[in-house]
């Protein structure tokens, strides 16, 4: 089921591309990325209120909140960044270095986490650090 969610997720964010440089056009970028965050936050707190679990603010601890919070600020960080390149840049060449977050978030999680590196992971982190140059150069 992770798989298929995951692959959602890459469907979803290639559309959320396409459509953000088709309406990005002639909107300011800070603007653009507080109506996609307002849109966003509607629909987060819609699944709240389908699924009915505002419950679960409640359970948070502490720590939770505090790296909840911080990834919400690291989240709307990359957002303004990408919106701006999406504005300057060709699609082609700012997906590709976007898409580097899988290797930088790999190398945390190594560093952070102590997750194994496998072969295999290392060979596929090289590999799309390889393609992303082959691309935007």
């Amino acid at each position: 089921m992770w798989a298929l969610l995951a692959l959602g997720s890459a469907v979803f964010a290639a559309l959320t591309t396409i459509l953000a440089k088709i309406g990005i056009e002639g909107v300011n970028s800070h603007v653009a990325t507080a109506i996609r965050t307002a849109v966003a936050l509607v629909m987060a707190f819609g699944m709240v209120s389908l699924t009915g679990n505002w419950d679960g603010f409640g359970g948070i601890s502490r720590k939770g909140w505090l790296f909840l919070i911080l990834s919400g600020l690291a989240t709307g960080a990359s957002w303004l960044c990408y919106y701006k390149a999406l504005q300057l840049g060709d699609v082609s060449k700012v997906v590709p270095i976007d898409k580097l977050s899988v290797v930088i978030t790999l190398l945390l999680a190594f560093i952070l986490f102590h997750e194994m590196a496998s072969l295999k992971v290392v060979v596929g982190a090289v590999l799309i650090t390889i393609g992303t140059l082959l691309m935007v150069l």
